[in-house]
């Protein structure tokens, strides 16, 4: 459908424009994401394996690596629900570390609730995304059906071999 292949772009746009941002600009984006990562990541750090990364250059490089992968797929059209859920996962970090308007001062304030709110919106249009099937019926639905026609053919089979019996 031309709706499709205008709108994913569309919203992937934001997320590889911002993954290359980040990749460029790692360490300030870093310095925000600090308190987000020493919180979250630097409680658990003692309990994660050496090899993976907890300092938050690297974090960040990996998150604009997701945003850049994953926005790139949804772009063309690939693993679209897969590729929704990956931004979404990668967005969700980002807004409360970059956009916590809850401790912002009076001045940046707003700014900061309009940018929460756009990512906000962009989570809805990226769970809206991963839910679309392109029309095709959903595996829920597709699993109760077939589970309904085995269960019509089991007692097809089974009323069939109860008039073979004698008796």
């Amino acid at each position: 459908m031309i709706l499709r292949r205008l709108a994913r772009p569309m919203l992937a746009s934001i997320f590889i424009y911002g993954g290359i941002n980040a990749l460029r600009q790692a360490e300030g984006h870093a310095e925000v994401a600090k308190p987000l990562i020493d919180k979250t990541v630097g409680q658990q750090q003692d309990k994660l394996p050496d090899q993976v990364p907890t300092d938050p250059v690297s974090l960040v490089k990996i998150d604009a690596g997701v945003k850049i992968a994953a926005g790139t797929a949804l772009a063309f059209g690939k693993f679209p629900r897969l590729s929704s859920l990956a931004l979404v996962g990668s967005l969700v970090p980002t807004t409360v570390a970059g956009h916590a308007f809850w401790e912002a001062k009076d001045a940046d304030k707003q700014e900061q609730i309009i940018h929460f709110l756009k990512n906000l919106a962009l989570v809805g249009g990226l769970l809206i995304a991963a839910a679309d099937t392109e029309g095709k019926p959903s595996v829920g639905w597709r699993t109760r059906r077939a589970a309904a026609k085995a269960s019509k053919q089991v007692a097809s089979t089974a009323g069939a071999a109860k008039d073979l019996l004698p008796g």
